[in-house]
């Protein structure tokens, strides 16, 4: 099914959409469009709502599987504007959203399917999750010139560290159960990355209810979504293994000259699987085994 931009969803998307969880995934370019779909059908979300240009093609063997929304963020459509609105369509539902080039891994995920990981997530009665994107990037950009190949792709398998997260309307008092993160590809290029956008730490997978806000920073103006546990024990982290980094600044002008290679000593070959992200302390499976 096919909607020719936002307002034409929100006006007939909702008897589409069955019960969540729901990926809402935003198409930026015409890079690993077919893998990001497939990956997410295969984690078991219910639907897939791609977010994409006119310009490009769903692959014929996912396209009876999605709902497309003509979307261009080239030409200013926002993210948020889209999650906020599919939050008003899906109250009580699970919804998650990443962008192309993107692959949602949590613990286990070989074996279990989101559907599982959430209802465990729901009965600690947690309504949201935090995921850490995490940077991939292709080993020699001579062969890849735009960082990314899934078969040779590396992650680095340290220097990812977190900050307090200040209350400004609290003294900038640290807020409880709330952290920063940092790492990757954003941290060691960090003189081409603005301060706003360093940050890894997203609030992807949540449960949508009326007057709930995604903030352009990845947060919620309901602050218990924000939280990295529950105030009595560890909970679920996932992780979004992501090129989009590596991708924007082998593109940008001003970074492209600067970066021969993104490999480093600390640089190891991502072998697509839940267990190196659980090993790198990447993600967390909280009680869940």
């Amino acid at each position: 099914m096919q909607f020719t931009g936002l307002e034409d969803f929100t006006a007939r998307g909702r008897p589409a959409l069955p019960k969540g969880p729901i990926a809402l995934i935003f198409v930026e370019d015409d890079t690993e469009i077919d893998t990001t779909l497939r990956h997410h059908l295969d984690a078991g979300f219910r639907a897939l709502v791609v977010f994409m240009p006119t310009a490009f093609k769903l692959p014929g063997d996912v396209a009876d599987r999605t709902l497309r929304v003509d979307f261009d963020l080239s030409r200013g459509d926002s993210v948020f504007d889209a999650v906020n609105t599919v939050i008003k369509m899906m109250p009580g539902e699970w919804l998650y959203y990443c962008y192309n080039a993107e692959y949602l891994f949590y613990p286990f995920c070989e074996s279990r399917t989101i559907s599982e990981m959430l209802s465990y997530h729901s009965e600690e009665r947690r309504d949201a999750m935090l995921t850490y994107a995490i940077d991939l990037y292709a080993d020699d950009l001579d062969i890849h010139p735009e960082a990314v190949s899934l078969e040779a792709a590396h992650l680095d398998k340290s220097g990812y560290y977190a900050l307090a997260r200040l209350d400004p309307d609290n003294h900038n008092h640290p807020k409880e159960r709330q952290l920063d993160f940092f790492g990757g590809l954003r941290w060691r290029y960090e003189e081409h990355i603005p301060a706003p956008r360093r940050k890894i730490d997203r609030i992807s997978l949540f449960r949508a209810k009326p007057g709930l806000t995604l903030r352009k920073n990845h947060t919620f103006d309901d602050e218990e979504y924000n939280t990295y546990a529950c105030p009595w024990h560890n909970n679920l982290t996932a992780a979004i293994v992501s090129f989009r980094t590596a991708k924007a600044l082998k593109r940008n002008p001003g970074s492209t000259f600067d970066i021969p290679t993104f490999k480093w000593h600390n640089s190891t070959p991502f072998e697509w699987h839940s267990r190196q992200l659980l090993d790198l302390g990447l993600m967390e499976p909280g009680q869940w085994f």
